[in-house]
């Protein structure tokens, strides 16, 4: 891919007035007739010694909404119900063969299930006593969560 100076200031131009990469990349096959990955065209701001960065959206969105919003007093806060969570996530210290970690899991309607965290990422719930049981999305939803949390604090 031979680029000339021309291209090369140009393609300077439309950094330094902020265009994102996906825009420089359809300019480039649009104006240039050069067809380049996304990764191509960072590759090839970077090699141009061009300082890009994203544009930041999120924080002039909230920047935005930070003017329209009143000051809350102090009668006004909001209290948060305290939640009292149904399902219970224990890791097991002993992992079988093949498993990242393992454990089990109660559900809100008694229910026990033992769940492993497989090498390659994937998470399973081995059935119990009662292999036609499936726990509610709630529930499921719920020891997702729990279990991120604990796998946080065993460094997983």
């Amino acid at each position: 891919m031979d680029i000339t100076e021309s291209q090369k200031s140009t393609i300077a131009d439309w950094v330094k007035r902020g265009e994102t990469i996906a825009i420089i990349q359809r300019r480039l096959r649009e104006e240039m007739e050069l067809s380049l990955t996304y990764m191509d065209v960072r590759f090839l701001v970077d090699d141009l010694n061009l300082v890009y960065s994203e544009p930041e959206e999120i924080c002039e969105i909230e920047e935005e909404s930070a003017v329209n919003e009143e000051p809350i007093q102090e009668s006004d806060s909001i209290e948060e119900p305290e939640l009292v969570s149904s399902v219970e996530v224990n890791v097991d210290p002993v992992t079988p063969p093949g498993a990242l970690v393992c454990g089990t899991v109660n559900f809100s309607d008694g229910k026990q299930m033992a769940w492993q965290l497989s090498a390659a990422g994937q998470l399973g719930l081995v059935p119990g006593d009662d292999p036609d049981y499936r726990p509610n999305p709630e529930d499921l939803q719920e020891f997702q969560s729990q279990l991120q949390q604990v796998l946080q604090k065993h460094g997983y």
